[in-house]
């Protein structure tokens, strides 16, 4: 189905079934799947937020549970208003268009990556994440195989050596590992600077939930703290995270023996996240004709190399993605 057709059933949706008789609709934002969301204008000068999500090809079901879970967690979710799951259109309060990649700044970060890490905790502490899809091993190496096929192969057209694809099978085992061994709890699963809304009460307004699972507890926090779109300075990064776990202790999230497993968990987990994320942004360019997303490459492996080279184990990973990978885009 065209784009404009499937404008049309959406005008006639927002007419027909929410009652619009008068409203005007632009582009809200860009996404990295195959949603589209406009900003609907109304006449008395309210606004909403309109998703369309081609049922063919994205399933809006779960957004709308875990929205319910959010919200019921007291996270701000943005209110559904209505929605036609048959149709995949979902119309939505406005959380407003600054996020927290456009507010962040050394005066802000702190009281926004506060609040951001107060909501974190009320998913993970009050959202039950049984009947979530689990991230297990397949999840894990099927996300870390991105890295492989979308950017050194796609993208680079890197010819591995046998020692070279050895040592990432076994870099990848390390990681899945790691993210199995740790408490498992509700994973957003994008919890980064663009899905944070900064101009909302209560602070954050929480985005792009869709993907949650039931997965490891470090996953979020190292989404938010090592974001692939703007980057801190290391100590601070570690006095924030050693935050967050005096924070999940007292939740009840982690345990105090936990301690000296924590830094670990969260690098590692980091660079699971990294090695995906990379390899999404390169398929954005080549098979979605998305190539915003590549300018942020470099930075996402820039992880990888730093906290690779704290860890033997990782050496191997962090000289190839510093010396073979990074020269090469």
């Amino acid at each position: 189905m065209t784009m404009n057709r499937r404008q049309t059933l959406l005008e006639n949706w927002l007419a027909e079934q929410c009652g619009f008789s008068d409203f005007r609709l632009e582009p809200a934002s860009e996404d990295a799947s195959f949603r589209r969301y406009f900003r609907v204008h109304l006449a008395d000068g309210s606004t909403r937020i309109v998703m369309d999500a081609p049922p063919d090809q994205e399933d809006c079901g779960p957004f709308l549970a875990v929205a319910e879970q959010l919200s019921d967690a007291g996270v701000h979710a943005p209110e559904v208003h209505a929605h036609d799951v048959e149709q995949g259109f979902v119309l939505l309060e406005d959380l407003g268009d600054r996020s927290y990649l456009s507010a962040l700044d050394e005066e802000s970060v702190e009281r926004l990556y506060g609040d951001a890490m107060g909501a974190l905790m009320s998913m993970q502490a009050c959202i039950d994440p049984r009947g979530l899809p689990d991230y297990d091993r397949a999840l894990l190496l099927s996300e870390m195989e991105l890295f492989r096929e979308w950017l050194l192969e796609v993208h680079l057209s890197t010819a591995l050596t046998g020692d070279e694809s050895r040592m990432l099978d076994e870099s990848f085992a390390l990681l899945a590992d790691s993210a199995l061994e740790q408490p498992q709890v509700f994973v957003h699963r994008d919890y980064h600077s663009r899905n944070l809304m900064a101009e909302v009460s209560p602070n954050p307004g929480v985005l792009d939930f869709q993907d949650a699972v039931s997965g490891p507890v470090t996953y979020d926090v190292v989404s938010l703290l090592r974001d692939c779109y703007v980057k801190w300075p290391k100590q601070q990064v570690l006095e924030w995270a050693w935050g967050y776990f005096q924070l999940a202790v007292h939740s009840g999230v982690m345990r105090e023996d936990h301690e000296e497993d924590f830094m670990r968990w969260f690098d590692l987990m980091g660079v699971q996240r990294h090695l995906k994320a990379a390899g999404i942004f390169a398929r954005l360019y080549h098979r979605d004709c998305k190539p915003g997303y590549l300018r942020d490459i470099p930075r996402t492996l820039e992880y990888v190399v730093e906290v690779g080279r704290e860890y033997p184990e990782l050496e191997p990973l962090a000289a190839f993605v510093g010396e073979k990978v990074l020269p090469a885009l």
